[in-house]
């Protein structure tokens, strides 16, 4: 079990629809990185930017991204995690993998799909949401849009750290910045959104503003938010459980059945 949880957020501008290119950026920004670090993490489709091409751009599970995203885990001994195209039976998804050091892995499909983008329409949502149990720490992983949808993230199980990785256009970035320190609060868990920037091969302009949040909303990572950025930093058990023991609003939380 680790009291600490060193991370390390990569806020990147991505190169559209050019997954070679996207791992070599990665990567690069990954060397950087110090040994101590136990969690990397990517934004939403990581490989390609937020693209309705899946027929051209998806991989399957056993990909080289996945292959990429393995070598990565045991070469800095820490868990990546992030999204990308895969196809699986005929249908197509926005898949989080979380690669542990090593090499097995956890997977979450986008519960919420984007249905103004019309990612509803080319992608098949998921169902189930995954929490991971990593060096002591139970980890629930979202994408993007989940973020809107708070019943989907309730902490119904003393999750410990909520994570969303997306490509949130600069157009709705004040619900973003919201959003993000509201789910820390209500949910009384650490809280990371990470964001990327530029402008992808659509048109959208995406400013960053990736943060993360203790359980009181606190921001832990006071950054210039909208450039391109890798930054490390640690979340601590024992504050966690400080808040909870002496604020007990988990325990009058509402119990429900999503159906």
């Amino acid at each position: 079990m680790s009291e600490k949880l060193n991370i390390a957020i990569i806020q990147a501008n991505l190169h559209w629809e050019d997954a070679e290119a996207n791992r070599k950026l990665f990567s690069k920004e990954i060397e950087k990185i110090s040994d101590e670090v136990e969690l990397i993490i990517l934004p939403e489709m990581f490989t390609t930017g937020f693209s309705m091409n899946a027929q051209e751009l998806a991989e399957e599970t056993e990909s080289e991204t996945l292959s990429w995203m393995r070598k990565i885990a045991k070469a800095k001994s820490s868990a990546v995690t992030g999204s990308v195209i895969i196809t699986e039976n005929g249908n197509y998804y926005n898949r989080l993998f979380f690669v542990f050091p090593d090499g097995s892995y956890k997977l979450y499909d986008k519960k919420h799909t984007f249905t103004l983008a019309k990612e509803d329409q080319t992608y098949t949502a998921g169902t189930e949401r995954l929490i991971v149990n990593y060096k002591g720490w139970k980890i629930c992983p979202l994408i993007c849009y989940d973020l809107r949808f708070p019943v989907w993230a309730r902490n119904t199980v003393d999750y410990d750290l909520l994570i969303y990785v997306a490509n949130w256009p600069e157009k709705r970035v004040n619900a973003w910045d919201a959003l993000l320190k509201a789910r820390a609060i209500e949910n009384m868990s650490y809280c990371i959104g990470l964001n990327r920037t530029g402008k992808d091969g659509d048109g959208y302009v995406y400013n960053g503003h990736s943060a993360a949040y203790d359980p009181l909303g606190k921001e832990l990572t006071e950054l210039d938010r909208s450039d391109a950025f890798t930054t490390e930093f640690s979340i601590d058990k024992e504050s966690l459980t400080k808040v909870r023991t002496g604020l007990k609003f988990l325990q009058d939380r509402d119990h429900f059945t999503l159906n």
